[in-house]
């Protein structure tokens, strides 16, 4: 009876372990564990893929392994060494024998922390080489991703995978790998020197570990589970702010704070809510394996000292106090990796889980890609033929029906007609943003789905109406980080579009300090900024797409001077809907529905007397009306 003891005391802590993972469960049964494009792997799929990270980096691994030797051999060498300090003291004392074991042991024991030290650091370097490495291919990766795709994944959730998620990982290759090798390696060590010293308390140890791989197995199902749901929690908080940080202006003009603030506490709960389920979890595994621990050691007090005070025999093995005490001492750090499992489960799970979401991020296959044999041009005359094109963002939806134009180099070309109509939608696919479903796009007379992407774009430069600057000065955002511009070119570029008045008034001139988002400029003053960016970057086909709107009548008079000067330097197209500033383009297209219904200069567009002059008409009477 008394040798089924272990597995009687064990065996009742079975039903309360799975009880309080019940609970554990309750806190994350309704949450989502993939959304959208994310989906859940297979652990053996996710530790080969991240050791595909790890194996440039060998070397430095096998280097951990065999300085790890030095501290496990501490591990399972100390226990003896008390055993015979025990022996030595109770038996015949010897001083100089004494302090010549304390030296032995204090010499083992330096040299194990010698070696940890070179461990972790060794792990640490290494690691934050992957760990920038992953950051690398995720932004590489988000960069290769097109139009289509990065809309539909919010700016929040990316910036999760690229900051938040590799940190997450980074434990796998510091500590977790390394951490559960070597308590591998002390268990199988301590094992046998137990099975060594004496078979039978060894066997009764033993005993207890069938309970401990059912825990691990239950609490490995339910760790993923909720490091999933504090992973999606954590994401969708943090989309959330992204969003609503940026357009706290907008809710503080229309006075939605408090709406908004019950939006956020939700989310937060929800946070909170998958954080105190994942507290459960790892809450309740430790205690567990720590009361597996205090058992056996119970067991071994009880039946090491029934066995040395009685000169009892345990399967037929004899006990003594160094024997006791070795084992006590063995039990402590055979169960001491074991409980440490719950720390290292919790980090490998959660690395586990970001791994989830970075290689969904790395699987989504770019929808835009460049052909085996895609041309590399050096240059274009800026020639552009659309032949019989149909586009639709969403199958059947039809934005452009059979649009076909010819657009010679050097022209100026303008877009019109009424929103939804397809002028931007033609801009964006000229510069390949988007594929069409028929027809062709001719560059130079060369369809460019044969020319590389980004020699393609090369050629172009855009003037959006939102007008996107970076955190830095007024030069990093002309020059965007080419240092093959010297100031002079800056210069140059700012005085051709009219830039350079309001930028010689700033107190740092070129190196002004620009906000996020450029929100210390006017919108006008964005704009010429932008135009400076296209000039001195010397493209061949300009874009300008209702860069003229929302600006007062004063830079309008200087944009419109910029866009006369920028007409000799390539093939110019225009968005606007203000058709003055329009009318001397070389060809003015006029579209409705997605399809072309007029074209040609503005003078004779207005003696056709069609949609065209229309609109002309309409425009010249409200100003007319707005000028009263």
């Amino acid at each position: 009876m008394r040798a089924y003891l272990p597995i009687l005391i064990a065996g009742g802590m079975i039903g309360a372990f799975t009880l309080a993972f019940v609970i554990a469960y309750a806190a994350i049964k309704d949450k989502k564990t993939a959304v959208g494009f994310e989906r859940n792997m297979k652990d053996s799929e996710i530790i080969r893929r991240l050791l595909a990270y790890a194996r440039p980096y060998w070397k430095s691994f096998v280097a951990v392994f065999f300085i790890m030797l030095f501290s496990i051999g501490y591990d399972i060498i100390s226990p003896l060494l008390i055993g015979e300090l025990q022996n030595l003291v109770k038996a015949d004392f010897e001083l100089p024998k004494l302090y010549s074991m304390v030296a032995v042991y204090a010499g083992i024991l330096l040299v194990s922390l010698v070696c940890t030290y070179f461990q972790a650091m060794i792990l640490q370097r290494t690691g934050q080489k992957i760990l920038s490495q992953i950051r690398l291919d995720v932004f590489t990766h988000i960069e290769r991703l097109s139009h289509e795709q990065l809309s539909m994944i919010p700016v929040g959730k990316l910036v999760t995978r690229v900051t938040n998620d590799p940190n997450s990982i980074s434990y796998m290759f510091t500590n977790i790998l390394v951490t559960l090798c070597k308590n591998s390696m002390v268990v199988i060590g301590v094992l046998g020197a137990m099975l060594a010293l004496n078979y039978a308390l060894a066997l009764m140890v033993l005993c207890f570990v069938p309970f401990l791989v059912i825990f691990t197995v239950i609490f490995r199902r339910f760790a993923r589970m909720v490091h999933r749901s504090v992973s999606d929690a954590t994401t969708d908080l943090n989309t959330y702010l992204s969003e609503n940080l940026s357009g706290m202006k907008i809710t503080q003009i229309f006075n939605r704070e408090e709406r908004k603030m019950e939006d956020f506490l939700r989310r937060s709960e929800r946070l909170s809510q998958t954080k105190r389920g994942r507290m459960y979890v790892f809450g309740i595994f430790r205690p567990m394996v720590y009361m597996l621990y205090v058992t056996s050691v119970l067991c071994l007090l009880y039946m090491g000292g029934k066995g040395y005070i009685q000169d009892f025999d345990f399967l037929g093995q004899t006990i003594d106090s160094a024997i006791v005490v070795s084992f006590y001492m063995y039990t402590s750090k055979f169960f001491n990796p074991i409980q440490a499992l719950a720390e290292q489960f919790d980090m490998l799970q959660r690395s586990f889980a970001a791994a989830e979401k970075i290689f969904s991020i790395l699987d989504m296959e770019p929808e835009l890609t460049d052909a085996e044999d895609a041309i590399e041009l050096e240059e274009i005359r800026g020639e552009i033929e659309f032949r019989d094109v149909w586009f639709a963002y969403k199958p059947g939806e039809w934005v452009l029906k059979g649009v076909s134009f010819h657009i010679l180099p050097k022209q100026t070309v303008a877009f019109v007609g009424s929103t939804g109509s397809g002028k931007t939608t033609i801009l964006s696919l000229i510069c390949r943003n988007y594929d069409i479903q028929k027809g062709q796009i001719l560059i130079d007379g060369i369809d460019i789905r044969k020319i590389s992407t980004a020699s393609l774009r090369r050629h172009f430069g855009q003037m959006l109406q939102d007008v996107f600057l970076f955190s830095g000065t007024i030069r990093s955002n002309i020059v965007l980080r080419e240092e093959r511009f010297t100031d002079e070119d800056v210069w140059n570029a700012c005085r051709y579009v009219n830039a350079d008045s309001f930028i010689s008034r700033q107190e740092a001139g070129l190196q002004e300090i620009v906000r996020e988002r450029g929100n210390n400029f006017s919108a006008g003053q964005r704009q010429l900024l932008s135009f400076a960016r296209t000039i001195i970057h010397k493209p061949a086909v300009m874009i300008l797409d209702e860069a003229t709107a929302n600006i007062d009548t004063e830079t309008e008079l200087l944009i419109q001077d910029s866009l006369e000067r920028m007409k000799n330097i390539g093939t110019m197209l225009i968005v606007a809907h203000r058709l003055s500033t329009i009318q001397h383009a070389d060809n003015i297209i006029l579209l409705s529905g997605g399809q072309i219904i007029e074209q040609g200069t503005h003078q004779q567009l207005l003696r056709r007397k069609g949609r065209y002059h229309q609109l002309y008409t309409l425009q010249y009477h409200k100003q007319q009306l707005q000028n009263s």
